[in-house]
């Protein structure tokens, strides 16, 4: 399913309740859900052509297809430097505190795909046409966010999720800590991303948000007593 959020921002639906979700924004594609989504990605992508293809982080529910759509598209792969490894060989859970647990073991078998060449790393300040990278680690050594100042727009990944995992019940939550090498350090990125103010927050998973009577800033504040 591919919904518009805003002016050249699509979210694309890839599992039912928003439970995983990739985005277009303007002519770029941010993640590609797991290996299965390979034909509703491609989808969208016929109706919304790109020129580049973005990671937010390289976990099996956010680079299941990449290998096969920058394939298809012939579309070059960005990511962070801290997330080349896994991008370029597929070892997308060993990052994770427990990797031999056996969801870990689920996603890799089942979600994850084949490792891809990355053609270009992005870093802090860099521009993905209007959107600014914003490294926000925790979650992964190099998640990053991306942030549109002109319309708040932000695309937050695994920074925070908008959905309780197992019930896929609509609300603000920290990522499970089963896939979350440092949240300690991801609490810190979320306090970053608060400062921005953001209007529109776009997740991997769960429904994009509209940051009204600063949901978001609350959220953030809440968690912060964690740390």
């Amino acid at each position: 399913m591919l919904h518009q959020i805003a002016s050249e921002v699509f979210q694309i639906s890839l599992m039912p309740r928003n439970s995983i979700n990739c985005y277009i924004i303007e002519d770029v594609l941010v993640d590609s859900g797991i290996r299965s989504s390979y034909t509703t990605v491609k989808k969208a992508l016929r109706k919304n052509p790109v020129r580049q293809h973005l990671l937010t982080h390289a976990h099996a529910d956010h680079q299941g297809c990449s290998d096969r759509i920058c394939e298809e598209f012939a579309i070059p792969l960005l990511c962070h430097p801290n997330e080349v490894f896994r991008t370029e060989t597929g070892m997308v859970t060993n990052d994770y505190p427990t990797p031999q647990h056996w969801v870990a073991k689920l996603q890799k078998k089942y979600w994850a795909g084949q490792g891809h060449k990355v053609d270009q790393t992005i870093v802090e300040n860099d521009r993905i046409g209007n959107f600014k990278v914003i490294e926000t680690p925790g979650h992964s050594a190099g998640h990053i966010s991306l942030f549109r100042e002109r319309d708040g727009v932000l695309i937050i990944g695994d920074v925070a999720t908008n959905m309780n995992l197992l019930t896929t019940a609509t609300g603000l939550r920290l990522p499970p800590n089963l896939f979350t090498s440092d949240q300690k350090r991801n609490i810190e990125s979320l306090q970053k991303l608060a400062k921005l103010d953001p209007a529109i927050i776009c997740f991997g998973h769960g429904p994009v948000m509209r940051n009204t009577d600063r949901r978001f800033q609350k959220f953030v504040t809440k968690c912060s007593t964690a740390i």
